[in-house]
């Protein structure tokens, strides 16, 4: 997350003023919130995002004295659920949790995505990141990475591989690796992990980029063999498992980072109220070792900072697709 740590100097007053800003206008809406708050997600339950999303909402409903329940509208890379949150009206009832690398990728790869992040919502915060990794069916003889790169050649062209669905940063995870090694394969895009996992279990597709969260459980129950994180470090979770940087792959660092919005025109109290309570939250320390056993990086960043970030990533992602020249497929 060295993202974070170069915006934490330049963004340290204004993050003052943002709370300082709630101190001061928290008070005509107190009454807020009234009913059950709704966290639109983009993709199924059983995935990081709902893992991550769920271990949020819970802390953050008993602080607002409210319940925040979760809405998952997958498909279509994200998109489905992006639309549908930015369609929601402004009143401080609708949030999303966006899979922000996620979303940034298909707004790319989308001709007419039905929202941006960008422009259609206001940011609140940041919650964290959520590294992935390469794992792939145990039929598959490859150990380490330069035993997977000579498997998948040696099948010219006959291998199917898994992806949470056209337009995630998991498809273009798999194209940018194929690419790479100049491979050709079959890519077969799901809904979610949730719905991507049992078939790569079953041996119906053979290798998958995944996130850690989802992916931990089938390792640790031998179902599914890692074979290198897609990340700058290791996990302390698999700490036997080398980056793809170790082995051989350099610069291919990924990480999904998560965020918190509402739709435009929401109002500014709210955003400052929801965005005090991440804080305390994800600067809990039991939380954050909670969620450690799980994969889940958190770590907190304030709505100023949350729209450079925001931009940022949106920058990044479609400069990767259009040199990666990537198609829907």
């Amino acid at each position: 997350m060295n993202f974070l740590n170069r915006l934490s100097k330049p963004f340290l007053g204004l993050a003052v003023l943002s709370s300082l800003f709630g101190q001061v206008i928290a008070a005509p809406d107190t009454d807020w919130p009234k009913k059950p708050i709704v966290a639109v997600l983009s993709f199924p339950a059983g995935g990081s995002t709902d893992v991550f999303a769920r271990a949020v909402s819970v802390p953050l409903g008993e602080a607002l004295g409210q319940p925040i329940v979760i809405e998952n509208k997958p498909g279509a890379g994200g998109m489905i659920g992006l639309g549908a949150a930015a369609k929601a009206a402004p009143d401080g009832y609708t949030i999303h949790i966006s899979a922000l690398t996620n979303q940034s990728i298909s707004q790319a790869l989308f001709k007419n995505p039905p929202a941006d992040l960008t422009k259609d919502f206001a940011p609140v915060a940041l919650l964290g990141a959520i590294p992935h990794l390469i794992v792939v069916n145990p039929s598959v003889p490859a150990k380490n990475l330069p035993e997977l790169i000579t498997f998948i050649k040696s099948k010219k062209g006959d291998f199917n591989y898994a992806s949470q669905g056209n337009g995630s940063l998991s498809h273009l995870e798999s194209a940018l690796f194929m690419q790479r090694i100049g491979a050709t394969g079959t890519h077969i895009p799901y809904k979610g992990s949730a719905f991507a996992l049992p078939d790569l279990i079953a041996g119906n597709t053979l290798m998958m980029f995944d996130s850690v969260t989802a992916s931990l459980p089938h390792i640790q129950s031998g179902k599914l063999r890692p074979i290198a994180i897609a990340a700058s470090d290791r996990s302390p979770l698999m700490p036997n498992v080398p980056t793809l940087a170790q082995d051989g792959m350099k610069q291919f660092d990924v990480e999904n980072f998560f965020a918190v919005y509402v739709p435009k025109g929401t109002s500014p109290v709210i955003i400052a109220k929801l965005e005090r309570e991440i804080r305390k939250i994800l600067t809990n320390p039991d939380f954050k070792a909670r969620l450690a056993t799980q994969g889940i990086h958190p770590q907190f960043a304030n709505s100023e900072q949350l729209t450079v970030i925001t931009q940022s990533e949106h920058d990044k992602w479609a400069k990767a697709v259009k040199s990666a020249n990537i198609k829907i497929d």
